[in-house]
């Protein structure tokens, strides 16, 4: 069979500190379109969109153990969240054509998937085929898990929500005015700011970086009756912040914590004795482990953004050899909404 070309990034060595986009590499090799003959129950895909993750920075570095899916290989592609198109199949649950999304798929033009148990079938194509790296993928399930599944929210509750204008907050900052709660957004710019007040409905929003040098104030200035349910993206100060302005019985949903992901040595957390005091339950989630209500979140989303009752942003960089400076721009907030790549259109 005939060989054709393959672009690819692929890591040139783990990182330590904060990445830059040298440590990337475009390469291009070539690949059959086909499944290797004897390899069973996996797809060859073209590869359509790719999701840019907070997340892939732990994969960038060699430690062991640290996360739930392995480090990336220097010299080989990396891989994360995308939207792909089957192009040959062993796979009996998988046919050629097939659209889907998942985890696993490779930073390249063409991908060979032998461990399909993150890859999902797209079944609702009425909507763009880009969402399903954010909100209807991996952004839109971390944001439904982790306000519903682990805060247990009531109507009325006060939410605060960091790095609000990303994948995920922007979604949890929505979920939480459908439900009828007071909502607050924390974002590194004006425009972000503006954004979570005048396109998402947030009641109210601050930008942390270039405005609020005491965050503990300006949390009790937002929150005169305290918290009671926390999103958390970012770690460090807000957190130790957060936790001083907690109510009762408060819950945090820990989904990530950017602020500690470039740093050699993580920085320490004071205020914890505010768990105690305040009977607080944080808890630490990663969606893999809730797959498992990918149908029931789809069966709550989907009506919404048929009706315009949620609003998406997405930010879009345009071929894959832009690639490297897309997601190495995650870790300095260059990007507003959701970040993702067009390797091809279908």
């Amino acid at each position: 069979m005939a060989e054709v070309s393959n672009k690819q990034i692929t890591l040139k060595h783990y990182v330590s500190g904060f990445p830059k986009e040298s440590d990337l590499e475009v390469k291009t090799t070539t690949t059959c379109l086909k499944v290797p003959e004897g390899t069973p129950n996996a797809i060859l895909v073209k590869n359509l969109y790719l999701s840019c993750d907070p997340y892939m920075r732990h994969r960038m570095s060699n430690h062991k153990g640290s996360y739930i899916i392995d480090a990336f290989i220097p010299g080989s592609p990396i891989t994360g969240y995308g939207v792909c198109k089957v192009i040959d199949s062993t796979h009996p649950d998988f046919k050629n054509d097939d659209l889907v999304w998942g985890l696993a798929v490779g930073w390249e033009e063409y991908s060979l998937i032998t461990d399909t148990q993150w890859i999902i079938k797209i079944q609702n194509t009425e909507v763009p085929l880009s969402y399903y790296t954010g909100i209807l993928g991996m952004a839109g399930l971390t944001a439904y898990v982790g306000f519903y599944e682990i805060c247990s929210p009531k109507k009325g509750e006060k939410v605060f929500i960091s790095t609000a204008s990303g994948a995920v907050g922007q979604l949890v900052g929505q979920f939480a005015k459908l439900f009828g709660c007071y909502v607050v957004g924390s974002a590194g710019t004006k425009e972000k700011v503006d954004l979570l007040k005048n396109k998402f409905g947030f009641d109210e929003a601050f930008n942390y970086k270039e405005e609020e040098e005491d965050l503990n104030s300006a949390l009790k200035r937002y929150f005169p009756d305290g918290i009671d349910i926390y999103f958390e993206n970012v770690g460090g100060k807000m957190l130790e912040a957060v936790l001083l302005n907690m109510r009762l019985h408060g819950r945090i949903a820990a989904c990530g914590m950017i602020s500690q992901y470039n740093l050699v040595k993580p920085e320490g957390v004071k205020n914890l004795f505010s768990l105690i005091l305040k009977r607080i339950r944080m808890e630490g989630f990663l969606v893999l482990d809730y797959l498992h209500l990918y149908p029931k979140f789809l069966e709550m989303i989907l009506p919404h953004i048929k009706e315009g009752k949620i609003n998406y942003v997405e930010d879009i960089a345009q071929g894959l050899e832009n690639g490297p400076a897309a997601l190495i721009g995650l870790y300095s907030g260059h990007n507003v909404g959701k970040k993702l790549v067009v390797v091809a259109h279908e």
